[in-house]
């Protein structure tokens, strides 16, 4: 049995669907959750600033004596993972392969869609990640870069005008493309699942890459005999800025009550 504590970190609040999944299958875990809110959103920085950002990131969950790392971020996955792999002698685990693994599972047609962030979609990375796994799978991927901030602004409930409008902008052309399968790449986007699916139709199937990514994180501890068993396990929420908005947003994205969210200046780290 492993008690130290898991680290996962996004850009903003998407991250906390992540450990909502987490908290489901790994109950006794304690979790240390990082959101860059003074930084939200990545998905439009380059490789480099995103690489200088998720080292920060990194090295302040490694100040907890975290047993593994989750990088709940889809364009920080995408786009700069190996490097953090590489660095750090600590598990660290994406959202891609995960994401990719599940869609290849449930595509019938081998047509998949991907919304992402734009830095996802130019990585590449889920395109290169099913090409691997099956070399007869078309992606269609498109960046939605006004999901994460409307997300982040509460907006993404159905009937709200603005995100349903912007959606069907965003998803027509996929529908359109005949994906039977499509990945949610950034975890935002499960906060607008009903949207999604109200645009897409009842003959595509959704997939959460941060829920993916949670049961391979589950995967991997019960591999390394790293599971704690033995408590009930708690969240620790840390942001970079605005932590009041962070905190009333929270209970939206963990489906449960969230603890008081603590401020961190990233830039020391």
């Amino acid at each position: 049995m492993d008690e130290r504590p898991i680290g996962v970190f996004d850009s903003g609040l998407g991250g906390l669907t992540a450990v909502r999944e987490i908290r489901s299958i790994l109950p006794s875990e304690n979790i240390i959750y990082f959101g860059d809110t003074s930084r939200v959103p990545y998905g439009g920085r380059s490789r480099e600033i995103l690489l200088k950002y998720a080292r920060q990131d990194v090295h302040f969950l490694r100040s907890f004596d975290i047993k593994a790392l989750l990088v709940a971020c889809g364009t920080v996955s995408s786009n700069v993972l190996p490097v953090l792999q590489q660095e750090s002698d600590v598990p660290i685990l994406g959202v891609v392969e995960p994401a990719c693994r599940c869609a290849l599972a449930a595509t019938r047609n081998k047509r998949v869609g991907l919304i992402a962030t734009a830095a996802s979609v130019r990585s590449g990375a889920y395109e290169r990640a099913l090409a691997a796994m099956d070399g007869e799978v078309t992606v269609i991927a498109k960046a939605c870069p006004l999901f994460v901030p409307l997300v982040e602004n509460g907006r993404y409930r159905v009937g709200d005008c603005v995100i349903e409008t912007v959606a069907r902008e965003y998803l027509e052309s996929l529908k359109e493309a005949g994906v039977d399968t499509l990945i949610m790449g950034c975890t935002h986007y499960p906060l607008l699942e009903e949207v999604v699916a109200k645009v897409m139709g009842p003959g595509v199937t959704l997939v959460d890459s941060g829920a993916q990514a949670a049961r391979q994180l589950k995967e991997s501890l019960t591999r390394r005999g790293a599971l704690c068993t033995q408590r009930q396990g708690g969240i620790t929420l840390y942001a970079s800025d605005i932590t009041g908005d962070f905190g009333a947003l929270a209970p939206q994205f963990l489906r449960e009550p969230a603890p008081q969210v603590l401020e961190v200046d990233i830039d020391k780290y």
